[in-house]
Parts: C-alpha cells; structure tokens; sequence
C-alpha cells in the first residue's frame, strides 16, 4: 500500500516563480530552507556544503548521529550520489518515485560525512510534491532535509507548524499547503544481505516486496544511545508533544488535571471523564494524513496529559503505530 492524498480536502498552494528562486537561490547561498513534502515540510539546505548541513542540526538541536535523507529531482540525480544501483533499486524507484520511499544505499564520496552520521551509506529519495520538485529543480543540487522541527518534537505538515517551532531560524519557509500524506517517507536498506525496512512510512512493506518478488526484513532493534543511526526517526522518543503522553486504554484510571485523549473508536472512551476526546480516523490513511495536525491542536491547548489510544498491530497500520509509539515513549 502507498498512501495517498484526499485531494479534495488538502489542495496544494503553489508559491510563485519569484518566491522559488529566491529559495533556490538562498539553498545555492548555504542558507535554510523549509519546503512542502507529501510527506511533512523538510528543513533543507545544500546537501553537498557541509557547513549548510551543520546548520539542520544546529537549528533542530539534533545529534549528528542521526543521519539525513538527501532529496533529488531524478533517478540520474540519486545515481550520481551513490556507488551502487541494484536492479531493486531501480525497480522500486520507477514504481514509487516521485514519492514517499527512501532508498538507502553506499554512497559516493561527494556526500558529506556530516550528511551520513559518518556512515557509509545515504538516504536517497524524490519527493512528489510539485513545490518540492520544482524547488529541487531550481536549485540543482540535492537537498538533505529532515522534518522542519526541533529534534524530538512533532513533525509539522503546515508553514504554520514551521513557523510556530522554528520561527526565525529558518531563512525562508515556502507554502505549499498542507502535506498529504501526513508522515514521513519509507526508509529501506538495499545492502548486506537483503533489503531492510528501516522505518515504515508511507509505501508499506507488503508493496515494497510485491514490486522486488523478495522478502523485506524489519531491523532487530533500536540503536544504542550515542550510536550512528541507520536512518532517521530511529530514535526511541519521536514525533513528541512537549504535553505529558500516555497509552489509553478502556480500563486505564484518568489521571489528574485536564486532558485530552486521541482515540479512532470513540464508543470505547464515552465512558472515561476526560476533558476532550479527539476522536480520529478508521482507515490508516486518513488518519495519518490527520496524526500530526491533531498532536500539534492538543499540545497546544495545554492540556495537563495526551492519552494515545493505538491503532491494531496489523500491516496497514504499521507507519502510524511506529509514530504513536515513539510519541508515547518517554
């Protein structure tokens, strides 16, 4: 499955020509850049000038063991920045690209190691949102841009969300709308013995093997602190709201003070005295285009806890519990 937007109820805002070269012209510059994905807004700068990158990390206090996902606007662009291109590769590029899947793959020595954590491998993709593509054509050079937030904290899928968390410290903020898929891209390993879904996203894993006829592994488990990251949004606290979360349950005690509780089946909940019950919804795809936009309402009203009621443990539910997890996880 790769998820798709309701267009219909997410029209996309295009920025005009002007406003494109001036952020072309400022990411060539070494400056920041945040930009509209289908997936969320990316904090970009130049991906092959180190200093550029080393501004992501100052700017989103994220460690730099954390590796970055490098954005280009063709196959040949994402060619040029790696040693190997199996035919995998090639096939999941032509089936899901422009779009929400990652390839991670040994990279050449023109990408920093500041990009990569000191790894040996990089994060190759080509998003499709059209302020995207167009920007990273304007631009000519590959992007490396994580969420435009700071480290921890939730994703933002508006300009707003950019601007309310990162404020000034970006050079320019591009609008495009509110992103449609709503969480973060597919990250897969081609390399070693086998491809390796690093972090689930918005291609699932049943449509990555359906597309390369092998069998798609799932990492053995998170990495040790102070340890270089395979790919971003491993850490084990993500996506988080600064407000207390916790796991709801229909026979959970509510704790003190106010709160509010983010549920997909609220006839489980009517009985439990909470100040607000979000109430979201029951297919996967609408409710991830939905997850970061609820987060960010309720952190902001200052509620005193988030309770998290998680989706089935089932294959087409698998991006949005890996997110709610990790927001959970303290």
């Amino acid at each position: 499955m790769k998820l798709r937007p309701l267009s219909a109820d997410r029209p996309t805002k295009m920025p005009g020509r002007l406003q494109l070269a001036r952020a072309a012209k400022a990411l060539r510059a070494g400056k920041l850049v945040a930009f509209p994905t289908e997936t969320v807004y990316g904090l970009g700068a130049n991906g092959l000038d180190p200093q550029a990158v080393a501004r992501i990390f100052e700017v989103k206090r994220r460690p730099r063991t954390s590796p970055l996902i490098l954005h280009v606007d063709s196959i040949a662009a994402a060619r040029a920045l790696v040693t190997e291109w199996p035919d995998a590769a090639q096939q999941l590029a032509e089936a899901f690209w422009p779009g929400p899947l990652t390839l991670v793959l040994p990279r050449r020595d023109v990408v920093p190691n500041i990009v990569t954590g000191g790894g040996t491998h990089v994060g190759v993709r080509m998003p499709s949102h059209p302020v995207a593509r167009a920007l990273l054509e304007a631009a000519g050079v590959p992007v490396a841009a994580p969420s435009a937030n700071r480290f921890t904290q939730i994703s933002p899928t508006t300009a707003q969300h950019v601007r309310n968390g990162l404020g000034a410290d970006v050079d320019v903020i591009l609008d495009g709308g509110a992103c449609t898929v709503g969480i973060e891209s597919s990250v897969l390993a081609l390399y070693g013995d086998g491809p390796v879904l690093l972090r689930p996203g918005g291609v699932s894993r049943e449509a990555i093997e359906a597309v390369i006829g092998q069998p798609v592994a799932l990492p053995g488990q998170a990495p040790a602190k102070g340890a270089v990251h395979a790919a971003p949004g491993m850490h084990f606290r993500h996506y988080s709201p600064r407000t207390m979360t916790l796991t709801a349950h229909p026979a959970m005690s509510v704790p003190s003070g106010t709160g509010a509780l983010l549920t997909h089946r609220p006839g489980h909940y009517e009985h439990l005295p909470v100040t607000h019950l979000q109430v979201m919804p029951d297919q996967p795809v609408p409710y991830a285009q939905r997850l970061y936009a609820a987060l960010h309402e309720l952190d902001a009203h200052g509620y005193d806890w988030i309770a998290i009621d998680l989706p089935p443990d089932t294959p087409e539910w698998a991006a949005v519990r890996d997110r709610l997890k990790r927001a959970i996880a303290r």
